[in-house]
């Protein structure tokens, strides 16, 4: 019998003994220096999205120093990070799908710049009208769409 694939909701409460702060090393060490990495848990992620009010953004950005601050790490993982943020998206599709309410607002997590994440639930389409809906303005800059002004708007996940 074939192992059943695991939802998304399964997915983000699977830690796999995450977090876990290691030394930047090999690779990781051209592009981001010295010192150390949180790699975060999933849940982590998907908790700091969801402080982000009505009206308001985040970029992953923002989440990566958040983390690497309530971990004392030099950095929070660029690629882990993402795709937590990614698992958090559809693990919220998947909720508003059984009939959930109060899901993670995951349309207010930008990329670096201010540019849609095309890879979450509906594409750049419709993260658009969820954040136009919120009274942001998204400009198209070649095949990109980037929220207008997004710096007037970000919140800080500190408070």
């Amino acid at each position: 019998m074939p192992k059943k694939k695991p939802t998304w909701q399964e997915k983000l409460n699977d830690s796999k003994g995450y977090p876990k702060v290691e030394e930047i090393k090999g690779g990781m060490s051209r592009r981001w220096g010295t010192g150390t990495v949180v790699i975060p848990a999933p849940v982590e992620v998907d908790q700091l999205m969801r402080k982000v009010p009505r009206g308001k953004l985040t970029t992953i950005n923002e989440i990566r120093q958040a983390l690497a601050t309530k971990h004392n790490a030099t950095i929070g993982c660029p690629f882990t990070t993402g795709i937590f943020a990614w698992i958090a998206a559809h693990a919220a599709e998947e909720q508003k799908q059984q009939g959930k309410i109060e899901i993670t607002p995951y349309w207010r997590t930008l990329k670096v710049r201010g540019l849609i994440n095309e890879k979450y639930p509906g594409g750049t389409e419709a993260q658009t009208a969820l954040l136009q809906q919120e009274g942001h303005s998204v400009i198209k800059r070649g095949k990109n769409c980037f929220v207008k002004d997004y710096e007037n708007a970000l919140f800080r996940l500190d408070q």
